[in-house]
C-alpha cells in the first residue's frame, strides 16, 4: 500500500516524503485533496497546518535550485502582470513578474507544477524562469488583480448619466445587416462611461484607445500632453471597440477601413457631451480617438481665453463690424475653433443670423445654422457658402478655407455686406496673407476684405504649486526679453508639480494670441505686393505683438514657465 502511494507521488509533494517532512500517506491525500479542491498541493499543505507557507516556500526553492521571493517587498504595479492571460492566472495561480527579452520570470508557489509552466510558455511564447514565492501572499495578490479587474468591468455602479438616445443605436443595432458581431457589454458599457466620466473630469480633450501586440493602453490628452491611464485585458479590445462603433452609429462589420462618428454622452438634464470618434486599422486591431467636444468651452467668454486688453479690444471692435473677414490661424490644436464659438456666442442675437459650414460641427450652438459639409454628396464649403447667400445671413463661419473657390466666394460675402469668420493653418498672422495670395486670390480682394488676423498657439498653465525659478539673464534675452524688461520688478516661475495637477507643474491652458488688425499701411503693403516680412515690421511699429513676445508677457505675468512659452513659439 505504501508503496502504491510513493509511486503516485511527483514533484513538490514527492520532495517532502522523501525528505521526511511528510509521510507518503500524508502526501499522497494532501496531493488529491489539492486537486479536487482546484487549490493545489502547496495551498492544501499549508491549509492542514503540517508546515507553513514560508517554511513550504523556503524548502522549494532550496530543493528545486529557484529564487525565493517576497512578495509583499515590491510594488505590484511594476509587475508585467499583463503578459499572462487573466484566467490562466486565477487558474494555476502564478503571476508574471519581468519580462525580459524572450524570457519571463513568474512568481509560483510550486515550481515543480510543470502543467502550470507549460501554459504559461505555451500562451506567451516565452521562456519561464520559475520565481518561488509563500503560496498565502500570492493567492492575495492574484485574487486582489483579479478583483480589481472584475470590479472595473463588472461592478462599476451605475451612475445619473447615459448614451443619449438619439446617438445610441436601434435594439437590433448589434445584429441588424451590417453585421452580427455578439456584444455582451453592460459591464463593457460601464467600463466606458467610467473612462468617459473620467475624462470630462480631468479636463482631458481626447481619449485614445489603442491595441498592440502584447497589451492594450487607453490613454487621455490632458492640457496638450497624453498620459497613459490603465491597461484592459487585451482581449476585451474587440468588445471595447464593437460597442463604442455601435453607440457612434458606425459600422461594426467594417473594419478594414477608417470610420468616423459622433456621440452624446448625457450626464444630466442640463449637460450633455459630445464626441467626436474615429477608428483606424491598425496591425493588432481597431485603435479609437475620442475627441471631447464641450459646449461650455464655448461658452466660457473672451476674458476666460487669455487675451491681452489691447488684443482683446482688437478683436471685439472687428466682430462689430458689420462686414469684412476675420481668420484665425494655427497648428491643429491650437484652440482655434474655441476662439471662433467664442466670437459666434457674442454675436449669437435674435436680430442677427448666424451659418456655419464645418467638417463637422463640433459643438451644438443653439441659434445658429451649422452645417456639416458632405464632399462625397457635393456639400462642399464652397456649395454650402454659395447657399448661405441665398440665406439672407448676417455672419458666415468657415470651418477652413481650402481651396480658391471657397476663397473667392468667403471674399466675395465678405466684400458684401456679410461678417465671415474662418481659419487658415499657418504659423502667423503675417504669413497668413502670403498664403492667400499663393491660393491665387488677387491683392486687391485680400486687402478690401481681410480686417483682422489672429494667430495662436496654446501653453500649459502653471499649477499653484509654482515656484519661483533663477534663470540666467543670458538666457531671458536670448528668449527676447529686453534689457528694460529685466528690471528685477518680476519673478519668472516654473513647475514643482502635486497632487492637485499630477506631478507635472501645470494646470489647464492659456492662449498666447498675435493679433493683427489690417491698418491702411498694411493694406498697402498688400496691395503693393510686399512679403510678410514686410507685413511683419510694419504690424510691430503698429504696436502688434507677435507669439513670442504674448508670450513672453505671460510669463512675466507667472500665468506659465519660459520653457513652455519657448517649446510652443518656437518658429
Amino acid at each position: 500500500m505504501a508503496a502504491t502511494a510513493k509511486s503516485s507521488l511527483s514533484g513538490l509533494a514527492r520532495a517532502l516524503a522523501q525528505h521526511g517532512r511528510l509521510t507518503e500517506t500524508e502526501a499522497s491525500t494532501l496531493t488529491r485533496e489539492g486537486d479536487q479542491s482546484g487549490a493545489g498541493f502547496v495551498a492544501q499543505l499549508v491549509a492542514s497546518g503540517k508546515m507553513s507557507a514560508r517554511d513550504a516556500a523556503v524548502f522549494a526553492s532550496e530543493t528545486f535550485g529557484y529564487p525565493l521571493l517576497d512578495l509583499t517587498q515590491y510594488d505590484p504595479d511594476q509587475f508585467a502582470t499583463d503578459s499572462i492571460d487573466k484566467k490562466l492566472m486565477r487558474t494555476h495561480r502564478v503571476l508574471a513578474l519581468k519580462k525580459r527579452a524572450n524570457r519571463l520570470a513568474v512568481a509560483i508557489a510550486d515550481p515543480s507544477n510543470l502543467r502550470a509552466i507549460d501554459e504559461v510558455r505555451f500562451q506567451t511564447g516565452l521562456a519561464v524562469d520559475p520565481v518561488v514565492v509563500e503560496t498565502d501572499k500570492l493567492f492575495a495578490l492574484v485574487d486582489k488583480l483579479s478583483e480589481s479587474v472584475e470590479r472595473t468591468l463588472e461592478s462599476l455602479s451605475s451612475a445619473d448619466f447615459d448614451f443619449d438616445g438619439e446617438m445610441a443605436p436601434d435594439e437590433d443595432a448589434a445584429s441588424n445587416d451590417t453585421g452580427t458581431v455578439e456584444i455582451d457589454d453592460a459591464p463593457v458599457v460601464r467600463f466606458i462611461q467610467k473612462i468617459l466620466l473620467d475624462a470630462i473630469n480631468e479636463g482631458a480633450s481626447d481619449v485614445h484607445f489603442e491595441p498592440y501586440e502584447k497589451y492594450y493602453r487607453i490613454r487621455y490628452r490632458t492640457d496638450g500632453v497624453l498620459r497613459e491611464i490603465t491597461q484592459p485585458p487585451l482581449v476585451l479590445r474587440e468588445k471595447i471597440a464593437s460597442r463604442i462603433k455601435v453607440i457612434s452609429r458606425l459600422d461594426i462589420s467594417e473594419k478594414r477601413v477608417p470610420q468616423d462618428g459622433r456621440m452624446k454622452f448625457v450626464l444630466s438634464k442640463t449637460r450633455a457631451i459630445d464626441f467626436r470618434v474615429s477608428t483606424l486599422p491598425t496591425l493588432h486591431g481597431e485603435k479609437i480617438v475620442m475627441r471631447i467636444l464641450d459646449p461650455s468651452s464655448a461658452m466660457l467668454g473672451i476674458d476666460a481665453l487669455g487675451y491681452e486688453p489691447p488684443q482683446r479690444a482688437a478683436l471685439m471692435q472687428a466682430i462689430g463690424r458689420p462686414y469684412g473677414m476675420i481668420l484665425v490661424t494655427g497648428p491643429t490644436g491650437s484652440g482655434k475653433t474655441v476662439s471662433l464659438y467664442t466670437c459666434l456666442n457674442i454675436l449669437n442675437q435674435a436680430g442677427v443670423n448666424i451659418s456655419t459650414a464645418e467638417d463637422p460641427a463640433e459643438i451644438n450652438l443653439p441659434g445658429v445654422n451649422q452645417v456639416n459639409v458632405n464632399d462625397k454628396a457635393g456639400l462642399t464649403f464652397a456649395a454650402a457658402l454659395k447657399s448661405f447667400l441665398r440665406q439672407d445671413p448676417d455672419v458666415i463661419m468657415v470651418g477652413e478655407i481650402r481651396d480658391l473657390e471657397t476663397a473667392e466666394i468667403s471674399i466675395k460675402a465678405a466684400q458684401t455686406g456679410h461678417l465671415v469668420l474662418s481659419t487658415l493653418h499657418t504659423n502667423d498672422a503675417p504669413t497668413t496673407l502670403d498664403r492667400m495670395r499663393n491660393m491665387g486670390i488677387a491683392a486687391f480682394n485680400i486687402a478690401s476684405s481681410v480686417i483682422l488676423i489672429t494667430a495662436q498657439r496654446l501653453a500649459r498653465r502653471l499649477c499653484s504649486c509654482k515656484q519661483p525659478m533663477d534663470i540666467p539673464v543670458e538666457a531671458l534675452l536670448e528668449a527676447g526679453f529686453t534689457e528694460e524688461e529685466l528690471d528685477g520688478s518680476w519673478q519668472p516661475y516654473g513647475p514643482v508639480g502635486c497632487e492637485r495637477c499630477k506631478d507635472s507643474g501645470y494646470k489647464g491652458r492659456v492662449g498666447i494670441y498675435q493679433v493683427m488688425p489690417i491698418s491702411d499701411e498694411i493694406a498697402h503693403i498688400i496691395m503693393t505686393n510686399g512679403n510678410s516680412i514686410d507685413i511683419a515690421q510694419q504690424a510691430r511699429r503698429d504696436g502688434v505683438r507677435d507669439l513670442r513676445q504674448s508670450g513672453l508677457l505671460k510669463v512675466k505675468q507667472g500665468v506659465t514657465s519660459l520653457a513652455e512659452v519657448l517649446a510652443c513659439t518656437n518658429e
